[in-house]
């Protein structure tokens, strides 16, 4: 239970008490600021706490907002404020401060006098902590200074549906056209529905990771029946995908358990999709195994192009160019933007075009439509990167270099980005493409794949990415670095297994790649909450890439056939046990953040 304290007695007919309770909060009021201390000193330290105006007028749903988001140590809106534990103590040094004050003198004619929460939200400010301001938009939250401004709010409130801006507000403003006009105008009702049932976010994620794992089962079955049950379930899967998230934006359910199922989830079940397609292809004789980890890994590395672009350009100065402001002016004409966000293949428009070829065609059409299809997509997305970052005229931080350091899974990471020489603009993607092609084009396109002479190139491999990440990773294109690192560890993975003709080799390949992949997607959102990569130990005790690298050409290079295999296996287990259990212990403990994704779809 939260406690409120109200600063006064509410005049007659408000139903600001019964709101508060509504919202889960045990109020108490005190007449003065004196009282209020007293109150909150009352109050265990455990406790979130809420500061409201007497005088309050507003909706419930801005009250919600302000007062029960889990997500920020101190929130306010006009007439209220919240302080979670970790505020508390700030809260109590200001109100006490306040309290200490002499009375203020009368407003002029007209004017409200500054409330009690008002006053410690600008005090708590001033201190140097962030206090987070909901955006309200038509949401009424007011503190009237007489009866006819009271009369005035109360009827701007009254016109405003409150619940229909709270159903609104539950979808993402930036997601994809079929999210948007086919799953979103009845999820969202979902979202309601699970709410007022007292379902979690959490619930419906793993009721949405159940029904993708049953749609992948019904795919391996390699029966028509299958495929058309597998397609369904899979839009019946993304569905409560949608969901979750809106039903953590309805009911403010935001906790850091949600974040990781949120996080790791989605690539889990459209993992699991394309493994339960190629069990039911082989099943009707057909091997698409390569085609499978073909489309895992273009999808992981289009996702490393998106995570390291961004993380390079998170706090840059300076952050303008022709290119972006071309790309702006085209988001001003209505349909170029709804054709720019399906042509890079989101998530809703990806998994809608899965399931209806899974129904209608074979496994193999499926594998080759998306890869075409993420193949254009990735192009399109990382040319325009591309042409930003030459353009733009920037100044990136050192945060920004750590954290490509960090995406770029080295084993040599260990000089801080300021201690580094800056180097060539153009060094540190022009080294790691020269790795890149040591390690794929001589020996997979060339011949050699599987020898000796393959682990010399590969352990060259690893020098150049050395040389790579020891420059400041603060150059225009720098950002290429962690997906070229990225597609040359899977590709050599791939081409390595499809080349040995081992049998099981591929399925195991695809393996070893789910397991690396997930560590890096793991990597990826605990920067993106603030909380820096994975312990360095983690990254030595899996290898690196480089390391990994080193290890699979020799393992090709000495063992053939199922010991291959075998091998590859090991060290796939081997890096899931690793990866997977320091990562559980990391998203359940206090430290882990709540990171949810509000600006729209994954691509």
């Amino acid at each position: 239970m939260s406690t409120a304290i109200l600063t006064g007695t509410p005049p007659a007919g408000s139903s600001l008490e019964d709101d508060l309770r509504s919202l889960g909060f045990d109020v108490r009021t005190a007449p003065d600021a004196a009282g209020a201390a007293s109150a909150l000193a009352a109050v265990p330290a455990a406790e979130r706490v809420a500061l409201v105006d007497h005088r309050f007028v507003g909706h419930v749903h801005a009250l919600r907002l302000a007062l029960t988001d889990p997500r920020f140590p101190a929130a306010a809106v006009t007439g209220a404020l919240t302080a979670q534990p970790a505020a508390r103590a700030a809260l109590t040094r200001a109100l006490t401060a306040l309290a200490a004050e002499p009375a203020p003198s009368a407003q002029p004619s007209g004017a409200a006098e500054a409330g009690l929460p008002d006053a410690l939200a600008a005090q708590l400010t001033a201190d140097g902590l962030a206090v987070h301001r909901p955006e309200l938009g038509v949401l009424v939250a007011a503190v009237p200074a007489d009866d006819d401004i009271r009369a005035k709010a109360a009827a701007e409130t009254a016109a405003v549906d409150d619940e229909a801006v709270r159903l609104r507000s539950a979808v993402k403003s930036r997601d994809g056209f079929f999210t948007t006009f086919c799953i979103s105008p009845y999820s969202r009702y979902l979202a309601r529905w699970c709410a007022r049932r007292g379902l979690t976010p959490n619930q419906v994620t793993t009721a949405s990771l159940l029904t993708a794992l049953i749609a992948a089962g019904c795919a391996a079955t390699g029966t028509r029946p299958g495929y058309v049950a597998a397609g369904v379930l899979l839009i019946a899967s993304f569905v409560l995908d949608c969901t979750d998230g809106q039903l953590a934006r309805y009911s403010l359910q935001y906790s850091t358990l949600g974040a990781w199922l949120d996080a790791t989830f989605d690539r889990a079940k459209e993992y699991a999709y394309y493994a339960g397609l190629a069990l039911g292809a082989a099943r009707g004789g057909d091997d698409v195994w390569a085609l499978a980890l073909g489309a895992m890994i273009l999808q992981t590395c289009r996702h490393v192009v998106d995570f390291s672009f961004n993380e390079a350009n998170h706090d840059a100065t300076a952050n303008t160019s022709p290119t972006a402001a071309l790309s702006d002016r085209l988001d001003s004409v209505g349909w170029t933007v709804w054709v720019r966000r399906m042509i890079v293949l989101p998530i809703g428009e990806r998994w809608a075009l899965i399931a209806v070829l899974t129904a209608l065609t074979t496994p193999r059409v499926v594998f080759v439509v998306l890869l075409i299809g993420c193949a254009f997509a990735a192009c399109y997305t990382t040319a325009g990167r591309v042409l930003r970052s030459l353009t733009r005229k920037a100044q990136r931080t050192d945060r920004a270099a750590r954290a490509l350091g960090d995406l770029t899974d080295s084993l040599w990471l260990t000089v801080e980005p300021a201690r580094k020489r800056p180097g060539a603009a153009y060094g540190a993607p022009l080294w790691a493409a020269g790795a890149a092609a040591l390690l794929l084009i001589r020996p997979l396109l060339l011949g050699g794949a599987g020898t000796w002479a393959a682990v010399g190139l590969a352990v060259a491999y690893a020098g150049f990415a050395a040389i790579a990440v020891h420059h400041s990773l603060k150059g225009p294109l720098d950002w290429l670095v962690p997906p070229i690192f990225r597609g040359a560890e899977y590709g050599m993975i791939l081409g390595l297994a499809a080349l040995s003709g081992a049998p099981g080799a591929l399925p195991a390949a695809f393996g070893l790649v789910a397991a690396v992949a997930y560590h890096h997607y793991d990597t990826v959102y605990r920067i993106r909450g603030g909380t820096g990569a994975p312990p360095h130990w983690l990254v030595r005790a899996i290898g690196g890439h480089e390391g990994r690298v080193v290890a699979v050409t020799a393992a090709a290079a000495l063992w053939y056939g199922r010991g291959f295999t075998i091998a590859l296996t090991v060290l796939a287990a081997a890096i899931t046990l690793l990866v997977l259990s320091e990562s559980i212990r990391f998203w359940v403990s206090a430290g882990a953040p709540a990171v949810h994704d509000e600006t729209g779809e994954p691509a």
